[in-house]
Formats: structure tokens, C-alpha cells, sequence
């Protein structure tokens, strides 16, 4: 059996492979014995008789579909016409209100401009000998779907009309245009279906002649002398199977035009037929995250960057990917994700997103790989894990999701200590914050230790000995006042917050010794600490005004209350 290997590289040609994994993974091929990873886990191979075999058009179009057709226009029609048709057949909705009346009109003008697009009128006109009832969309083109229409009869359009849609190749074309225009074009243009003279044509039959037969032509070729030579993979081609790379964003200009760019102008950045299919797999690496296009790009072996990137149907996520999920959030999860991997055996990690809109461009994140051992220490995980149970903070209006922002604080070299000045001054109101600053802090004073390199249990226990300090000026003053009433102390909080926020130790000190000086009790020998520098300082201070809050170290706090 002869192989085709297809070895890893740059970030767009590892984004490919995952991309071809999850093509062939779904796609009756048997892995193992038609595909399978390489015996050093470089690259991918694939048996070369299937290639010429295979109908890669069709493969292409039912990855494109499984993986993006959830979020395509097309879909969205048809939930909203199951939407329409639930009211209508509910005996109890009165179609006449003029509320459900606008609601009615909404969902139609949505139905209708959508599949009344150009892509769409295109996509039809090229599948129309193929499909049963086409009448029912020329009758959409001739007549809109209108909310002063009767009942019956719109019940009765809307049915046909979900009925044509629910045909598989309407399925597969229009999701396909919504995909083509959303998604596609996103990475790569000017070629193929992306090409604007081909706008109307076949996408299909488009996609086989400038991709697919190209693909299997090559791989029958026996003799490949040519002087050329793919500028990914080094595979010798003539000028019938050069690709140019232009077609792919950011990569080159159009080197038909400008030539300058190159040793005596002689164009050399071509791509064989293989690559340039992976290259068109691209889209297929990527993650869409909300707005984000998201790829994790590991270069260590093909089975780590697999595993990394959903794409490879091999990833369940604990929660729940939302449609308008933020990136920090996806960030945060992908961290767990990594640590599935054995910590020493990873390196910095590159992160490259691209926003959905037709003007961005790539940009490139590092997670190092100390950054990526501070997430494995246990006590760090830990917290982390209690904070991304209740993440989130109401701040006036608003929510402020707090594990998010602990996650990214670490990952850029940040400190907590913004988040838990402004937790506990939320606090000073809303007890049950408390605990979310307590447990901020403890990730923050953990980091800083692994950080120094030092052991957690004396350094620790300094900090908790200051915390309890604070809880045991709490109690007296409390008692002092015959009450369980924290408002006696909270202008106290304030300005001992304030001081910490600037670093301003003498204040800090003038309120403290202010404090200490209207009770019996003696200040701590442990404030000395505070004037060696302003890290011990920060440390020390938000240990004690954690316990003048009420945070005692002893006491079981197990539980995040919202």
C-alpha cells in the first residue's frame, strides 16, 4: 500500500491537518487502515489509493456542513419557522394582537430576505432539476411571505416551505452559501467559488475542477520531475500543478502582478495539489468562539494538536459552548484542556485567533510554559475550579465574570490584586463576595510562592497568622460596639482599601495604629514585615483586611454564594 504523508508546519498547514482529520473522521473511511497518524507523529497519512478514489467535493461539503451548518442562515430560517408554526397551530394564540402581530412580522421579514438573497436565488437555480416541489420556492420569489396573510394559509406555506428546505441538497447548498460567505472567506478568496466570476456557477462543480481533481491527478502521477517545487512540502510539480499561495489571506499578493518581491522576479511560492487542498481545509482547523475564530497551535506532535482543537470530534467540553461566547472564556476552559497533557511535557503554546469580520487579520498569542505549570498546581486548580462554578459578580447593572478575568490576569504576568481591592470593597455591602476575594487572594499568594520558588507551608501560614489578626480586631470592635453590625468599621475598610490600591504604607499604618490604639489589644509584631517592600506590604494587607472583612481561616467556607 502506498502512502501519502502530509507532515505538520506552520500554524496554517497544522490548521489544514485538523482540518482533514475531522474530514476524514467523518467520512466512511476506516482510520487505521485508509488514514491514520504518522508512526513519529508528525503528520498524517492517508493510503493513496483511496485519494484517487475518493470524492473529495462531496467529503469537503459534508465537513463544511456537519461543522458550521448549526450557525448558518439557512438554520436560522428554519427555527424560525418551527418558531411561526407553533404559534399558529396553538388554538390559544390570537394572531390578531398586536404584539404577536409584530412578532409575526419580524420572523417573516427575516425568512424572507434571507432566502431571497443573491447567494441563495444562485444556489437554487443551480440545484432546481435535482429537487422535488422547486415551486415552492418560485413562488417565495414571486410572492413574500406576509404577517396579513390568513392563518391558514401561511400555516400552509411555511409548511412547504420547511418541507423544500429539509431536502438534502437544500440543505447542503444553501447552508453551503451561508458558509461559503461567513466562514470560508474568511481564510482564503479569490479561487474556486470565491472567485466573483464564478459567483453563480456550480459550487460544487467549481470546487472539483480548481481543487479535487486536481488532487488526484497528482497522487496518479507517477513521473514528478519537474524543477519546481512545493514551497510547503518540497514535492517537485510542473506549472499544470503549481497553486498559487495568494489565494490564501495574508500569505502573498497576487503573483501574477508583483513579481518584485522575488529573486529576479522569478515567482517561486507555489503549492502542490496536495497542500493546497489542506490549505482549503483551513476553515475547518479553526474553532469559531462568538466572534472569534480560534486555533491552539502545538507543535510537539500531531496527537497533542489534535487533542487541543475541537475540530478533531475527539473534545467534549464540561460547559456548554454558547453562540456568543467570549474568547477569555473559551481561553479558560482551553486551559484545562492542556493540562490534560502531562505539564513537562509542554512547551510554550501559540494561539492564533481571527475575528469573524471580512477585514481582520491574524493575530498570535503565547501561553508559556511556566504559565502553564502555575495552572497545574493543585491549590491553584483548585480555586480556580470553585471560582468557575459562580463566576459571576453583579456590579450595578452589570456582571462582572471574575474567573475569566483571574485566568487572564495570570496568563499576562497580572496581578489579582485590582480584582480583590474592588471585591472587597463590594463586600463592605454583599458578604457573600467575601468569599471570591478569599479564594482570589489564596490563587494570587500561591503563585507568588511557586513564583519564588519557595514552599508554601511556612509562607503560607505567615499570611493566615496576619488574616486571623484582622478577624480578631474585627471581633473586639464589634463587641465593643454590642453589635454584629459591621457598619461601625466600614469607613475603616475603605481607607485601609484605598491604601492599598496606591501602596501607601504610612497611611495604611496611621489607620491601623489609630485602630489598634482604641483597643486593648497589642499591634503585631508581624507589621513589620510591611515596611521591607511593597509585594510583603499588598500580601500582608489584604490578609488582614480579609479577616477585618470576616474571613476567618478556621471557619469552613466550602460554597460560593451568588
Amino acid at each position: 500500500m502506498r502512502r501519502i504523508e502530509i507532515s505538520t508546519g506552520d500554524f496554517l498547514k497544522n490548521a489544514g491537518i485538523v482540518g482533514l482529520k475531522y474530514l476524514l473522521d467523518n467520512s466512511e473511511a476506516d482510520e487505521g487502515i485508509v488514514y491514520g497518524i504518522t508512526d513519529d507523529e508528525q503528520g498524517l497519512w492517508i493510503d493513496s489509493e483511496y485519494i484517487e478514489n475518493a470524492d473529495w467535493t462531496q467529503l469537503y461539503f459534508n465537513a463544511f456542513v456537519k461543522k458550521y451548518g448549526s450557525s448558518t442562515a439557512y438554520q436560522a430560517v428554519l427555527d424560525k419557522i418551527d418558531n411561526i408554526l407553533e404559534k399558529l397551530e396553538n388554538e390559544n394564540w390570537d394572531i390578531s394582537c398586536k404584539e404577536n402581530l409584530k412578532f409575526i412580522k419580524e420572523e417573516l421579514k427575516f425568512i424572507n430576505e434571507k432566502l431571497l438573497s443573491n447567494s441563495y436565488k444562485s444556489g437554487f437555480e443551480n440545484i432546481r432539476q435535482d429537487i422535488e416541489n422547486p415551486d415552492v420556492y418560485e413562488l417565495l420569489k414571486s410572492s413574500k411571505l406576509k404577517e396579513n396573510m390568513e392563518k391558514e394559509d401561511l400555516h400552509k406555506r411555511l409548511q412547504d416551505l420547511k418541507n423544500f428546505l429539509k431536502q438534502p441538497l437544500c440543505k447542503e447548498t444553501f447552508s453551503m452559501k451561508s458558509i461559503i460567505y461567513n466562514y470560508i472567506n474568511r481564510f482564503w478568496d479569490n479561487k474556486s467559488f470565491l472567485l466573483i466570476a464564478n459567483a453563480s456557477k456550480d459550487m460544487k462543480k467549481i470546487f472539483d475542477a480548481d481543487f479535487s481533481e486536481p488532487l488526484k491527478l497528482y497522487v496518479k502521477k507517477e513521473d514528478k520531475k519537474s524543477k519546481d517545487m512545493c514551497i510547503d512540502c518540497n514535492r517537485q510539480i510542473d506549472s499544470k500543478d503549481r497553486v498559487s499561495i495568494a489565494f490564501m489571506k495574508e500569505q502573498a499578493d497576487d503573483l501574477n502582478r508583483k513579481r518584485s518581491a522575488f529573486w529576479n522576479c522569478k515567482v517561486d511560492a507555489y503549492l502542490c495539489p496536495i497542500c493546497a487542498f489542506i490549505y482549503s481545509l483551513v476553515p475547518l482547523g479553526f474553532t469559531l468562539v462568538g466572534k472569534t475564530f480560534v486555533f491552539v497551535n502545538m507543535n510537539q506532535n500531531v496527537t497533542q494538536l489534535l487533542t487541543v482543537n475541537p475540530s478533531s470530534g475527539k473534545l467534549v467540553y464540561t460547559a456548554q459552548q454558547e453562540e456568543n461566547e467570549k474568547y477569555s472564556s473559551w481561553v479558560a476552559r482551553t486551559i484545562d484542556l492542556l493540562l490534560q497533557e502531562k505539564s513537562k511535557e509542554l512547551g510554550n503554546i501559540q494561539v492564533v485567533t481571527r475575528g469573524i469580520g471580512e477585514n481582520e487579520r491574524y493575530t498570535f498569542d503565547i501561553m508559556p510554559r511556566d504559565i502553564l505549570i502555575l495552572f497545574n498546581d493543585k491549590d491553584v486548580r483548585d480555586d480556580l475550579d470553585k471560582l468557575s462554578k459562580s463566576p459571576y459578580v453583579k456590579v450595578g447593572k452589570d456582571f462582572w465574570n471574575i474567573h475569566e478575568n483571574v485566568i487572564l490576569n495570570i496568563l499576562r504576568y497580572h496581578n489579582q490584586y485590582k480584582i480583590i481591592n474592588q471585591l472587597l470593597k463590594i463586600a463592605i455591602e454583599n458578604e457573600a463576595i467575601l468569599f471570591k476575594a478569599r479564594v482570589i487572594y489564596d490563587i494570587q499568594l500561591k503563585i507568588n510562592l511557586l513564583q519564588k520558588n519557595k514552599k508554601n507551608g511556612g509562607e503560607l501560614m505567615n499570611r493566615y497568622i496576619i488574616r486571623e489578626k484582622g478577624y480578631e480586631l474585627r471581633s473586639v470592635l464589634l463587641k465593643a460596639k454590642g453589635s454584629n453590625d459591621d457598619a461601625c468599621i466600614r469607613g475603616t475598610i475603605y481607607q485601609l482599601l484605598n491604601a492599598l490600591s496606591v501602596g501607601n504604607v504610612e497611611h495604611f499604618m496611621e489607620v491601623i495604629m489609630r485602630i489598634y490604639c482604641s483597643t486593648k489589644l497589642q499591634v503585631p509584631n508581624t507589621f513589620i514585615e510591611f515596611l521591607k517592600d511593597r509585594d510583603t506590604f499588598v500580601e500582608y494587607g489584604y490578609a488582614f483586611l480579609l479577616g477585618l472583612q470576616g474571613s476567618h481561616y478556621e471557619k469552613k467556607e466550602e460554597k460560593i454564594d451568588e
